[in-house]
């Protein structure tokens, strides 16, 4: 299996090279030559499977390169129960009313769904680098709304050959995710604050990996930049598993018949999450319609609906920050396929995107995109009043992204009549955005004084659910990490972190 950039006719590398490169030097991103192929008997091969061994299964398919026996060696270090994961199913299935579950995301290290990829992926990361004899020290480079950038401190901490630099919005994260950050230990560790929104993160990120004065200072000192970020295809492929692991699971309990349709309900920023879903459905897994769930920045929403993609537009700061993002990159790769791999096509939209804020796809492509994805978005109200009236009618707590996911899926379901069952992903832990939940579930404002981890308390007695032990302790740890700079001070902020 080879991967191509998108923008590129003539570029190919292997997976180990597209992982250990992160982004294309085109600015592309690499996405597999082909989506592989599975038939009804190759599901049923798979029901049987424990997480770790249809981890394995799958990703085998696109890592032709890697060892089978490594890969199923570093897939078991990263989902290692208890070690690491607080639920022995990885990635668990609770039933929420007839027909609707929630695939809980958000069981590892740092309670957010970024977790399932970010604990395979230095094990990826380091053994790419043998793969390709390349001996560089490796700089990671992150832009983070939030979950991200802890889930990718936490799973490079201290990785030998390589270092890691993360950037997220000064004020666009919650305090526990900026909590998580700035008190992240490990020796390679960098973590700096923007004056700016997410976008201006990932945007500086972007330039100062295609910035060849830049590759040129770092590879004088035997170091090469690469991404933790969705971008890399490392982060994006260890998603694909839990759609399907989700899917054998309600088989497993006779929810579903193998072969039955399953819609998936997905909140969504940057497009990687339901991107891995496409794949999925792609591969053969009878998912039916991919529901991406926007907050009120609800420009795929707008994307889906007409074809035209236009980040000129107001940027809003939301209880559900993780998804406060105008430019969704991985939509590019949705872009390379549904455009019948015509990386001239994607390249003149991403200029357009770049130059002019703004871009239209063709109608063709515009009616494939149409027919395999819903979209909507929820406001702050309705987020707030889903949370609440889910626990009320349910019993089940869930956080602000997910609550998006929820509303949005309701909202599809009313309009258009589908009954098919739905798989909604449960993003996070609803303790990383305790006062919005908080505030949800009792209808009082009253515990916003309160401190970060008086709130935790208060959400556990309120909602019954145990607080999670990554986040219990985070008031007893010390900031190690208060740099902020402006948006274009990025790169010299890289340059003096790494003494470039």
């Amino acid at each position: 299996m080879n991967y191509r950039s998108t923008r590129s006719e003539t570029m190919e590398v292997s997976a180990a090279q597209a992982i250990r490169s992160g982004i294309a030097p085109d600015g592309g991103l690499f996405t597999p030559e082909t989506i592989p192929a599975l038939t009804q008997a190759d599901l049923q091969a798979l029901l049987p499977l424990t997480y770790q061994e249809l981890a394995a299964r799958i990703l085998s398919l696109y890592l032709t390169d890697f060892d089978p026996a490594d890969l199923e060696r570093m897939i078991a270090a990263a989902y290692a129960y208890p070690a690491k994961w607080a639920d022995p199913a990885i990635t668990p299935v609770t039933r929420l009313a007839e027909g609707q579950y929630v695939l809980e995301l958000f069981h590892g290290p740092t309670c957010a769904f970024k977790d399932v990829a970010l604990q395979l992926l230095p094990h990826l990361m380091t053994q790419s680098g043998a793969l390709c004899q390349d001996t560089r020290e490796i700089v990671i480079l992150v832009a983070t709304s939030g979950d991200t950038g802890k889930a990718a401190l936490e799973g490079f901490r201290d990785v030998p050959g390589t270092r890691i630099v993360v950037f997220f919005p000064e004020q666009g994260v919650s305090d526990i995710q900026r909590l998580q950050m700035v008190t992240q230990e490990g020796a390679n560790t960098a973590v700096v604050a923007v004056r700016g929104n997410f976008d201006d993160a990932q945007n500086g990120v972007k330039q100062i990996f295609t910035d060849p004065a830049m590759m040129a200072r770092l590879a004088r000192r035997g170091m090469a930049f690469s991404s933790a970020n969705s971008i890399n295809w490392g982060r994006l492929a260890p998603q694909l598993v839990y759609y399907f692991y989700g899917y054998l699971e309600l088989c497993r309990r006779g929810a579903l018949k193998l072969g039955d349709p399953l819609n998936v309900a997905v909140p969504t920023g940057n497009f990687g999450n339901i991107l891995a879903a496409y794949f999925a459905k792609e591969m053969g897994l009878p998912l039916g319609k991919l529901i991406c769930a926007s907050n009120s920045n609800n420009v795929l929403t707008d994307f889906i609906a007409s074809g035209a993609y236009d980040r000129k537009r107001p940027f809003y700061t939301t209880v559900s920050p993780s998804m406060d993002i105008l430019i969704s990159s991985n939509l590019e790769r949705l872009l390379y396929y549904l455009g019948g791999q015509d990386a001239a096509k994607v390249r003149r939209w991403m200029e357009q995107l770049k130059s002019d804020g703004a871009y239209r796809v063709d109608a063709a492509t515009a009616a494939r995109i149409a027919d395999r994805f819903g979209g909507g978005y929820a406001s702050e109200a309705e987020t707030l009043d889903t949370i609440g009236r889910v626990f009320r009618d349910c019993g089940y707590v869930m956080d602000t992204h997910t609550a998006v996911g929820k509303a949005v899926y309701d909202r599809y379901a009313a309009a258009s009549g589908d009954r098919t069952p739905v798989l909604i992903a449960a993003t996070a832990s609803p303790f990383k955005f305790n006062s919005s939940v908080l505030r949800a579930l009792s209808g009082s404002p009253a515990g916003e004084a309160a401190s970060e981890f008086e709130l935790l308390e208060q959400l556990h007695a309120v909602s019954g659910r145990p607080i999670p032990a990554g986040l219990r302790a985070l008031d007893q740890k010390p900031v190690r990490h208060d740099g902020v700079c402006a948006k274009e001070a990025m790169a010299g902020a890289v340059a003096a972190i790494l003494e470039v």
